[in-house]
């Protein structure tokens, strides 16, 4: 059976229970439900089946189950094995201690954007089918990395580091 990863979009320890997330992946009958990080990262087994249906499936049980749900972002783990193994960083001369990002866009057939996009050391550059690239080195101006991905792909997206993304899909 194929190992998926759902990115949920807004999750937290002050929001959300990982034993109360797993509970509800199971309860829409995904298997060997594991929850990763404590930010809303579950990974699962299920019947192949698109992103959208396995999404809304897990929607549907978080809202039953949590009494709320939590944007899902649902991908293959071997989806997410081959964009790492791909190594998306390396072309664009990344500093050292620039944060990795991975953003998953809802709609990989939504409006493109002229890329790069470049200001006060936050890089958006590059989109990879469903997902976009992103650098960026903390500063004090505060969360404009988030601004700017809001400003060039919408609200309906998440972000992960890509070390987290590693974890999850090679995670057992």
């Amino acid at each position: 059976m194929p190992r998926y990863v759902a990115f949920l979009r807004g999750v937290s320890p002050q929001n959300a229970k990982m034993p109360e997330l797993k509970r509800a992946f199971e309860s829409a009958g995904f298997t060997e439900v594991r929850t990763l990080l404590s930010s809303g990262n579950v990974v699962f087994n299920a019947r192949k089946a698109s992103p959208a249906s396995l999404e809304q499936r897990a929607d549907k049980a978080m809202q039953a189950t949590l009494g709320r749900s939590f944007g899902s972002f649902v991908r293959s783990a071997e989806q997410l094995q081959a964009l790492i193994t791909s190594d998306p960083f390396a072309r664009f001369g990344v500093a050292p201690e620039a944060k990795r990002i991975i953003t998953f866009r809802r709609n990989a057939d939504a409006p493109a954007v002229s890329l790069p996009i470049e200001r006060d050391d936050v890089r958006i550059l590059a989109v990879l089918g469903d997902a976009a690239i992103c650098a960026y080195v903390p500063n004090p101006k505060g969360p404009i990395f988030m601004t700017m991905l809001a400003r060039a792909f919408g609200a309906d997206i998440t972000s992960r580091s890509l070390e987290t993304v590693r974890k999850c899909a090679w995670a057992a």
